[in-house]
């Protein structure tokens, strides 16, 4: 094809060629001039192609122009002794395929502007494909959705190769369509499982784009009475999988579960178990099928072990699983790293939530209590702020355990009987303890923290406390409190006696040399 120099004589080039194709089946070579352009190694001219690609198909799909069907191949269709009209047709089906492989390769194209062209193109095609089947349906009223066209799509954002997260944001506003969620599901479900099988080391970048596009997607918390379809039907019938929310539940559990069968990296681990409780739980026909990911995600320690145990908090509370060790898995969370890491805000929200039911066993809080009790002692100021209350809210919600800041006619303790080394809260003894750490603290450097400490000499008030708002103060936030508060008028003590010497001794050897005044 002969082109101007720049866009916008490409532009008028092929759309000569386009019109020519469409108005006679004598032109339609014209097409791989067209098909040549997506070659380009120029952005604009490969998305003026790309645009001439979607108007010709677009326009050869609405028309019926497209063979329908088996494609034979195209050899033996052109040798063969068929009408001209079906070897027309099938001709032209090929150069649709090769324009939709081109439009795939296109999703790694160097300029996002290319690579969105691309994904638009391709998801009109789809739509086209399913109001205009290039297969013959099986039966009347068979359910028809451009799989193989629509797998591909998916195949393209989830690439091992390069980060595909900024097409997985435009490709989600797809995904508020029934159908186009559904196909998602089912899609990305068969390229996981292929790709994670298929490599000795998957790459970060696939487990990235891989999450990316499972956590856009999105279900409804019940049945609606209406469907929102991509594809355009005449009418729906209840026969159709991809009507039913049921389905659309089984067919999540089946994407998350292939997903998270596999080794993840630790990094996928932490946003997965961020979203859990409020993304994917909620949605799955069977929650307690998570219990294997989340047991695996606590082995692995630190912050994603804290997370993992919110996951099963909520298979207990809400799904009735049987997990025994659950409380005893917390309380061995609990060293003194739990004070200074990033993520002790959400630590102690947790532990809060987790601690908050009244039917608690007594020896279980007092193990809790003496437990962050002992680390207080090396908490720093900021840290203890938070903690005293929430230790003083665990006192509150269990009277029993009254008995470790006051035990009138108990017997005076030698020794602390609490044993900070055993790993079961219920053999720790903490129930015969006393909190005697708080007592300790309240002689604390910082004065708010020994006023902190002291509530537990009066009677604790009925109403909690709210941590909420210490959850997040830093050592800044405090030393900035600090320098805020208006100094009393009371008087200050000033010194009267002058210093004499360098060290305060009159007579030493500095004091020869120097004289303060």
């Amino acid at each position: 094809m002969e082109r101007d120099l720049g866009p916008g004589g490409a532009r008028r080039a092929l759309g000569r060629l386009l019109e020519a194709v469409l108005a006679s089946r004598a032109e339609a070579n014209a097409v791989f001039d067209i098909l040549a352009v997506l070659q380009s190694e120029d952005p604009e001219e490969t998305q003026e192609a790309v645009r001439a690609c979607s108007r010709l198909f677009g326009a050869l799909l609405e028309r019926g122009e497209l063979f329908v069907g088996q494609l034979p191949p195209e050899d033996m269709v052109m040798a063969g002794s068929q009408g001209a009209t079906r070897k027309y047709k099938v001709w032209m089906r090929h150069r649709y395929h090769s324009c939709c492989n081109r439009l795939q390769e296109l999703l790694a194209h160097p300029s996002f502007e290319v690579k969105e062209l691309a994904l638009s193109t391709l998801m009109k095609f789809v739509q086209l494909e399913g109001t205009h089947p290039l297969e013959k349906p099986k039966w009347e009223g068979n359910y028809l959705f451009p799989r193989q066209l629509f797998k591909s799509v998916v195949q393209g954002l989830l690439s091992p190769a390069e980060d595909r997260s900024l097409l997985v944001c435009h490709f989600q506003e797809h995904l508020q369509h029934d159908d186009i969620r559904y196909h998602t599901m089912l899609a990305a479900t068969d390229v996981v499982g292929r790709v994670a099988d298929g490599h000795h080391e998957v790459p970060l970048a696939f487990w990235n784009n891989a999450f990316a596009l499972l956590s856009a997607v999105s279900l409804p918390r019940e049945e609606t009475g209406s469907s929102s379809f991509y594809v355009k039907h005449a009418e729906l019938s209840h026969k159709w999988k991809v009507t039913h929310l049921k389905e659309h539940r089984k067919a999540f559990q089946l994407m998350w579960l292939g997903f998270l069968k596999h080794k993840l990296p630790l990094g996928l681990y932490k946003k997965v178990l961020v979203i859990m409780h409020d993304s994917i739980l909620p949605h799955l026909a069977q929650p307690s099928l998570m219990i294997d990911f989340l047991t695996r995600a606590y082995d692995v320690g630190g912050a994603i072990s804290l997370l993992a145990l919110n996951g099963l908090f909520i298979l207990i509370h809400k799904h009735n699983l049987e997990y025994p060790d659950f409380y005893r898995k917390l309380y061995a969370l609990l060293d003194p790293s739990v004070f200074h890491v990033k993520y002790r805000a959400r630590f102690f929200h947790l532990a809060d939530l987790f601690l908050s039911s009244s039917h608690l066993p007594a020896y279980l809080v007092a193990a809790f209590a003496k437990r962050l009790s002992r680390l207080a002692l090396t908490a720093p100021p900021e840290a203890l702020l938070m903690v005293l209350p929430f230790i003083c809210n665990l006192l509150r919600r269990h009277p029993a355990c009254g008995v470790l800041v006051h035990r009138p006619r108990g017997p005076e303790l030698d020794a602390d009987p609490y044993d900070p080394e055993e790993e079961d809260p219920a053999r720790s003894r903490a129930l015969e303890s006393s909190l005697w750490e708080l007592q300790t603290l309240q002689r604390h450097y910082h004065p708010a923290v020994s006023q902190a400490a002291s509530v537990i000499n009066q009677a604790l008030s009925v109403p909690e406390v709210s941590v909420a708002p210490l959850l997040e103060l830093t050592a800044f936030e405090v030393f900035e409190q600090d320098l805020k508060k208006k100094k009393g008028q009371e008087s200050v003590p000033l010194e009267f006696l002058p210093a004499q010497g360098l060290l305060g001794r009159p007579s030493d050897l500095c004091a020869q040399h120097f004289t303060l005044s």
